[in-house]
């Protein structure tokens, strides 16, 4: 059976979306996606946000990654960025608001080098 995730049609559930793999340019596996975070006055996938490290989803790390740094790759079947393993490592902390802060947003959209979706 073919994964919603990784057939042929442009679009996919969000549910579907949600643990596929993360891999860097040279297929590292880097993580997966947790979930989407969407922002609800335009409609744009503001983040993914992606679980990383840990062992078993014991320790696990989440962070907040520009949807537009990822790009799917049918033959990995998952997405492809160019943010390494030391970037998602080193990202802007984030506190309790950092879902309406857009001094985070955009100090966090600099960070991987792409302007904010919201500009």
């Amino acid at each position: 059976m073919t994964h919603p995730a990784t057939s042929s049609s442009s679009m996919v559930s969000s549910a579907d979306v949600n643990g596929t793999a993360v891999y860097s340019p040279n297929g590292e596996h880097l993580g997966h996606i947790d979930h989407l975070m969407i922002d609800k006055e335009s409609g744009v996938i503001a983040y993914a946000i992606m679980g990383f490290g840990g062992f078993l989803g014991m320790a696990e790390d989440h962070h907040p990654i520009p949807w537009k740094k990822l790009n799917y790759d049918p033959s990995l079947g998952g997405f492809v960025t160019d943010i390494t393993r030391e970037q998602l490592e080193g990202a802007p902390a984030r506190d309790e608001n950092w879902r309406d802060d857009r001094n985070w947003g955009a100090a966090t959209y600099n960070y991987y080098g792409i302007p904010p979706y919201w500009m």
